[in-house]
């Protein structure tokens, strides 16, 4: 049967086909199920549309083993992408629109547009209490209390392997993240609230750096928002190894910033033993290094 079976995947699918194929699907022998689902995927994105319907399938094993393959199949898709997004932007690209693109990468069935809907609510009501006129440290004191009292955001140290702390949307829907997507969440606020906050990558360490002509702040979001002056974050740099650099406290493009996220997520893997994930995100950074 499987010889067959994979016979098919080379040539248009007649219906009569697609059909015995759904039967099967539901077939209870794993050997069955498992040359069926290879025939299925080996279709490619095609496949999705005749797949589709039997979701809603009254059969609960049908249902679920069809829910996989769309799984894997919107997986695929946002792969491809994501992995376009990287090829074809430079060091400057909408970094919201990144972060939720290699969300899907994992999470398929995401809203891209509820997630920013989500954000533009969070910045509506920072908006309403921030006074413009007010010092660096009057804002960030504003967000700080909003984002870590009122919506009890969290870093994750012990859990910085974790996928979930590193997903953008998961960090969102958690409100539990690791440092630089608890510094994306800040920076895509004050995006919206046209604020001059700028993401600095410090050798094992993310910090927001307000920027403005009369006004200079550091911001630790990791930690609740901690206030750092450019004295202290000398004084960090000095105590490593790198020792101080000038440019270290310079705002990162975009592109750095991702790569970032990437690297984080693919040495998360790493930690778990997940192979296929981990050469998944590996093939990410390669084509944002290119």
């Amino acid at each position: 049967m499987q010889p067959q079976l994979l016979s098919w995947s080379q040539q248009a699918l007649s219906e009569t086909k697609r059909a015995a194929l759904i039967t099967l699907l539901a077939d209870e022998d794993p050997i069955v199920y498992e040359a069926v689902q290879k025939t299925i995927l080996s279709c490619g994105l095609a496949a999705r549309q005749w797949v589709q319907p039997y979701r809603l399938s009254g059969d609960p094993l049908l249902r679920r083993r069809v829910l996989g393959i769309l799984r894997h199949l919107g997986r695929q898709e946002a792969d491809i992408r994501f992995l376009a997004f990287c090829l074809n932007n430079g060091a400057e690209f909408d970094l919201e629109k990144a972060a939720l693109l290699l969300g899907a990468t994992a999470y398929p069935d995401i809203s891209i547009q509820g997630y920013g809907a989500l954000l533009d609510q969070y910045a509506a009501e920072l908006r309403s209490r921030i006074d413009p006129s007010a010092s660096a440290r009057q804002i960030a004191g504003v967000i700080n209390e909003y984002l870590f009292e009122e919506l009890e955001f969290i870093g994750e140290e012990r859990v910085h392997c974790e996928p979930e702390a590193t997903y953008f949307n998961r960090v969102l829907d958690r409100k539990a993240g690791d440092r630089i997507n608890l510094c994306l969440l800040y920076l895509l606020l004050a995006r919206r609230l046209r604020l001059p906050m700028a993401g600095v990558d410090l050798p094992g360490r993310f910090i927001c750096r307000y920027q403005s002509a009369s006004d200079e702040l550091f911001v630790d979001v990791f930690n609740c928002g901690s206030f750092l002056t450019k004295a202290d974050c000398v004084h960090y740099l000095e105590e490593r190894s790198s020792g101080y650099q000038a440019d270290l406290l310079s705002p990162v493009s975009p592109r750095r910033m991702l790569v970032r996220i990437c690297d984080n997520l693919h040495q998360g893997y790493l930690q778990l033993q997940s192979t296929d994930e981990a050469t998944r995100v590996q093939r990410y950074l390669v084509a944002l290094k290119a």
